[in-house]
């Protein structure tokens, strides 16, 4: 099983998203019994809630479901638990970083690194904006998706 953890600030707008929109990828490509997706937020603030009304209706929009999740904050056995933890951004990447054991340090990245389109650094927070910025989100959360099931594919062959 190859696991997958998408991080922002506070779980409910970014990675809720490359979550749904992943997981969903995931599911397409029969891969659903190897590869398990996960968000989280290296803050408590909404600890228990489901994402963002707005990430959810502009996720819909596109065929996303992303109603069953809930927030939950970054754990330390993430480090271990997980293959890949993909921040939305610098400071959130920072912040993961901060807290993960050296050992596990490899698999912290951005997940602006697997965009084969899109030329941002990071995926913006669009909680303060409108509603242009969620579908930045999931045009930037689309393309990073389809380098990262490229990135997957070939962990899963090499594993074999």
């Amino acid at each position: 099983m190859y696991k997958v953890l998408f991080v922002c600030m506070g779980n409910i707008c970014r990675s809720p998203t490359a979550h749904g929109v992943f997981e969903a990828r995931v599911r397409e490509a029969g891969l659903g019994d190897r590869v398990l997706v996960d968000s989280a937020g290296t803050h408590s603030y909404h600890v228990g809630a489901p994402p963002d009304a707005r990430s959810q209706a502009h996720a819909a929009q596109r065929g996303y479901d992303l109603s069953t999740q809930r927030a939950r904050q970054l754990t330390a056995g993430d480090f271990e638990d997980f293959d890949l933890i993909l921040a939305m951004d610098w400071d959130n990447l920072a912040l993961a970083e901060e807290r993960c054991p050296p050992q596990h340090v490899h698999k912290l990245r951005r997940f602006a690194e697997f965009f084969q389109h899109h030329n941002s650094p990071v995926v913006p927070d669009p909680y303060q904006g409108g509603a242009r910025g969620f579908e930045e989100v999931l045009d930037l959360v689309e393309d990073g998706c389809e380098g990262l099931m490229q990135h997957v594919r070939r962990s899963l062959a090499g594993a074999n």
